[in-house]
């Protein structure tokens, strides 16, 4: 109990460390996740200070455009006021003005120039302003999601952080509930250990006294027996083994309730090929109207032909059920029936993958039936499955069967292990079969239900159907019934028997039995006759004359022997006669008769001949009318009927009758005899044509599972192909997402530096305008000045 705590302890802790490891983790996420949110906050605060300042720059810009606009607008007006006065002052003379005049077109270009420079250092302006106003847009969103993030990841690590405290207090109670425990196991183990020094001074005290009696018991059998004979197996096979009546009582108990479980499945199978039989001659043509299909007329034929498959079943169990009695031994080595129930089995098995072809071709013959919708179709391919479900189950039954059934042959063919695990096997088994049925049933009462629907569907189909129903549920009962049975008593079949020699040494083979049971017999004898009175006894001198006429008898045992074989011979070749005589006996009664009814024929003809003597026509008309007299006459008497008279025909007639009678008699024989040959090869055709069939229905079977496998490798190939093509695609797919990846992140940073870029150079041009602004201003003060002093 110790190291049990120990361990839990040490489990424990490692979940605790685990624990603690990952809250370090989620803890260095969320620290990582609150940096960066921080740097990202002051990242968009530097943004918002140099808008700010960007914007200022922008009001200083302003500003400044606006006074260079009103000193374009005084510079325009003072040329305006030159440009007058140029004129008064050209009747003076043109050469002063003329240099006033260039100054002032170069000025008026260079302030062109430096409006239409502003114009565009406004619009650049403007969509850096744009540009700024979009990422800083982008920056605030990503920011919120960020923080969202955050959130979510606080509270993540919020809700690990309680259950990771409730694990901690669980993990604590836990501990102390375990340490009571420990406490408490303390306690026993004390305990434990007084009460094992208490017991090991008993176990002190029984073994001095076993070795006494050891002692005592080895010193008698060294001086009283010569040998054992439980350790060689020659000898030990000559003791009688033990015989366990219990379980002779409970085997034949377990058989009774077998059978009857077997007569009930028997009974159910019986019902439900009987109902498919009609259900084909019904559905999906009328045999009474139409012609069926000749695949479900051999269908048909061979559905006929269960009984002769199911029947069996029930004789073999009631043997097997009959063979075990109080007075035998039953094992698998004894139980010589059991191989016959295999038989039987197997060849129901064979009936089964026989017909298996036949109900699949069936149902996929109901499927092509006009009216046979989506949901029809999908029920007859699952009764199809069940079917071939069913079949492979009682396939595997017959397996487990017929290696329980093998060491009824050899001795050695199953060790108990192995029958153990076979017993186990065979529950399982019934158990599919069940569930297999039942699955079955289901599926043929939709069916059933969607066929109910259908407008052609005739009272005979409906009949039909809930008969076929009826017998499935009795069939799914009987099923359940065997299962339980053979889970509620599989303890009693993989438990050993208690049947073996004496030493516990091999298992009892079939000869075993065999002498167990006659000694036992002789004992039952013997003591039966010890109860018996004792009869008188014969005198001596009397018992002495019997052996001497005895042996001076001239019939010694051989010659007995040998009269007794002879007059066996002759008993035989007696029968042998008998039956011919019976034989020509039934021939000589037949022939009999037809010779009295051909007399009393002969006889009526004969009074009407000599009644109608005074006139000759009745006689030739009688003669005429007489078919079995002309007809004699001319099988076997041509020549001599025509030329006599009344007399000699009607002798010729008596005569012809006689070798027509023996001529019938011989065609009759050689009829018997056609016949019995005719039947003979009319049964060897027919057993040869059933052979025949059986090998076709086997091609069928295996050229259909041949076409599944190959259908089944073609879509595998498919799919494999599929699946390639699909993991080429979905490559491609990743290789294109890191290029587009790689290239949206050069761009972001090509975007980047290409602002940071257009940034300077928009300083750079600021500062210029700033400087030709300055200029322009002291150009335009000395101008005025130079104008104000001329």
């Amino acid at each position: 109990m110790a190291a049990d705590l120990q361990s839990k302890y040490t489990k424990l802790a490692q979940e605790y460390s685990k624990l603690r490891a990952q809250n370090q983790v989620l803890k260095k996420a969320v620290v990582d996740e609150q940096a960066t949110s921080g740097s990202l906050k002051d990242e968009l605060k530097q943004r918002e200070q140099s808008l700010r300042r960007v914007e200022q720059e922008m009001d200083s810009l302003s500003f400044r455009n606006q006074q260079l606009a009103k000193r374009v607008e005084l510079l325009q007006e003072e040329l305006v006021a030159t440009e007058a006065k140029g004129k008064k002052n050209k009747s003076k003379g043109d050469s002063p003005s003329q240099p006033n005049l260039q100054t002032q077109i170069v000025f008026d270009e260079d302030l062109q120039k430096k409006i239409q420079e502003n114009e565009r250092l406004h619009i650049q302006f403007y969509e850096a302003d744009e540009q700024h106003r979009r990422q800083e847009a982008q920056m605030k969103a990503r920011l919120e999601q960020l923080e969202k993030d955050s959130d979510q990841h606080q509270a993540v690590v919020e809700g690990l952080t309680g259950k990771y405290m409730e694990n901690i207090e669980k993990l604590q109670s836990d501990k102390a509930r375990l340490e009571v425990k420990a406490q408490t196991l303390e306690r026993e183990a004390k305990d434990c250990r007084i009460r094992t020094d208490e017991c090991q001074q008993q176990l002190r005290k029984y073994q001095m006294e076993l070795n006494r009696q050891l002692k005592q018991s080895s010193s008698v059998i060294q001086e009283k027996v010569p040998f054992n004979d439980t350790k060689f197996g020659d000898y030990n096979s000559l003791n009688v083994p033990p015989h366990n009546r219990r379980h002779q009582l409970r085997a034949r108990d377990v058989a009774g309730q077998a059978l009857g479980f077997i007569q009930d499945l028997v009974a159910a199978l019986l019902n439900f090929h009987s109902y498919t039989e009609q259900r084909v001659h019904i559905y999906p043509l009328d045999s009474s109207i139409e012609t069926i299909s000749p695949l479900n007329q051999k269908f048909s034929q061979y559905l006929h032909e269960n009984a002769a498959y199911v029947r069996p079943l029930e004789d073999g169990l009631v043997q097997l059920h009959q063979s075990i009695t109080e007075d035998t031994v039953t094992m698998l080595e004894t139980v010589n029936k059991l191989q016959d129930f295999s038989k039987y089995f197997s060849a129901y098995t064979r009936f089964l993958q026989k017909i298996l072809p036949y109900q699949l071709k069936s149902l996929q013959e109901e499927c092509e039936a006009p009216l046979c919708n989506s949901s029809l179709t999908s029920k007859n391919q699952e009764l199809q499955d069940d079917m071939k479900r069913v079949t492979s189950i009682f396939e595997k039954l017959q397996t487990y069967i017929s290696l329980l059934a093998l060491p009824s042959l050899r001795e050695d063919a199953l060790p108990q292990s192995s029958s153990s695990a076979v017993f186990t096997q065979l529950a399982a088994s019934l158990h599919s079969l069940h569930d297999a049925i039942k699955e079955m049933l289901k599926h043929y009462s939709q069916k059933a239900s969607m066929e109910q629907e259908l407008p052609t569907v005739t009272q005979k189909m409906r009949t039909t159907n809930e008969c076929l129903l009826s017998s499935l549920g009795s069939l799914t009962n009987s099923t359940h019934k065997i299962a339980t049975f053979f889970s509620n008593n599989l303890d009693f079949f993989t438990s050993s028997p208690g049947y073996g020699p004496r030493g516990g040494s091999g298992a009892l083979n079939p000869v075993q039995a065999e002498s167990m049971l006659g000694n036992k017999k002789q004992a039952s004898a013997y003591m039966q006759a010890v109860r018996k009175a004792r009869p008188e006894s014969v005198p001596y001198t009397e018992a002495l004359t019997n052996r001497r006429v005895l042996t001076s008898s001239t019939e010694s045992r051989e010659g007995l022997t040998q009269q007794v074989l002879q007059s066996q011979e002759k008993m035989a070749r007696l029968e042998q006669e008998k039956e011919h005589w019976l034989l020509e006996a039934q021939l000589g009664r037949v022939r009999l008769e037809k010779e009295t009814q051909r007399i009393t024929e002969l006889e009526a003809q004969l009074s009407a001949a000599l009644g109608g003597t005074s006139n000759t026509a009745p006689v030739t008309a009688a003669s005429q009318d007489s078919p079995s007299t002309s007809g004699h006459l001319d099988l076997d008497c041509e020549e001599r009927g025509a030329s006599r008279d009344k007399e000699s025909s009607q002798s010729s007639s008596l005569v012809g009758m006689l070798l027509t009678t023996t001529c019938s008699e011989d065609v009759s024989e050689e009829e018997s005899r056609e016949h019995l040959i005719k039947s003979h090869y009319m049964s060897r055709v027919a057993e040869l044509t059933s052979k025949l069939q059986m090998a076709d229905s086997k091609a069928v079977h295996f050229h259909a599972e041949c076409r599944a496998l190959a259908r089944r490798l073609t879509i595998a190939e498919k799919s494999r192909e599929t699946m390639t093509e699909e993991l080429k695609v979905a490559n491609q797919n990743i290789s294109r997402l890191q290029d587009e990846l790689a290239t949206t992140k050069r761009s972001y940073e090509d975007q980047l530096s290409m602002m940071s870029d257009h940034l300077c150079s928009m300083n750079e041009t600021l500062s210029k305008q700033r400087e030709e602004i300055d200029t322009l201003k002291l150009g335009s003060k000395g101008n005025s000045k130079k104008n104000k002093g001329r």
